[in-house]
């Protein structure tokens, strides 16, 4: 079977896109179409094009890569050809840890079940996963981006919502920081998309 969309044709207008939000130097390079042309397929529900590159279409995105690497920049540009029902919204995890030192554990249940006062859910990308520290709220310590994402796991195994996250940690890394748990859900809910470790700083 062969994908009903033109990917050559996809990847010169969404560089084009990308030039409007990030000036006329940015372009892509051919070391990354691999990546991008992934994450293209996944965000156009492409199942042809996915089924070639081994995604998983009901999982989320984990992409990882060297600081500069181009990880923040190409999921944001991905909102260009994101469907409706896949919409999503990026936080950075920093953000989300200042948030947490100024509310505290509600911080923890929106980014999971929702504010208190709404029900619904919402897919979201955490940007730059592993720059934030563990913090403490009045005294207890939280490793708040480790709590939200066993809540999101629980989301995706009972209401398949969709949690993409970015970050420069390798595997072993993420497990040290956040548990074997953490790193085992993450295993379940996501796809892994790398950049390879040698790749230069694009900044």
């Amino acid at each position: 079977m062969r994908s009903q969309y033109n990917y050559p044709e996809i990847l010169t207008w969404l560089e084009q896109k990308a030039k409007q939000e990030y000036g006329s130097n940015f372009h892509f390079i051919n070391d990354d179409i691999e990546n991008i042309t992934k994450l293209i397929a996944y965000f156009l529900k492409d199942q042809v094009t996915a089924n070639q590159f081994g995604l998983d279409l009901t999982k989320g995105i984990l992409l990882s890569g060297p600081v500069g690497s181009g990880k923040t920049s190409l999921m944001t540009i991905m909102k260009y050809i994101t469907q409706k029902d896949n919409k999503f919204y990026m936080r950075t995890c920093r953000d989300i840890s200042f948030e947490f030192i100024k509310e505290g554990y509600e911080i923890i249940h929106r980014y999971s079940r929702g504010s208190y006062s709404q029900s619904e859910y919402k897919n979201y990308c955490f940007d730059d996963l592993g720059v934030e520290s563990n913090l403490k709220y009045y005294g207890n310590e939280c490793n708040v981006m480790a709590e939200i994402i066993l809540s999101r796991y629980d989301l995706f195994i009972s209401r398949k919502v969709i949690t993409h996250i970015t970050t420069n940690l390798s595997a072993s890394e993420i497990e040290a920081m956040y548990g074997n748990r953490v790193r085992s859900r993450l295993r379940a809910m996501l796809n892994l998309i790398a950049f390879d470790k040698t790749t230069q700083d694009k900044r």
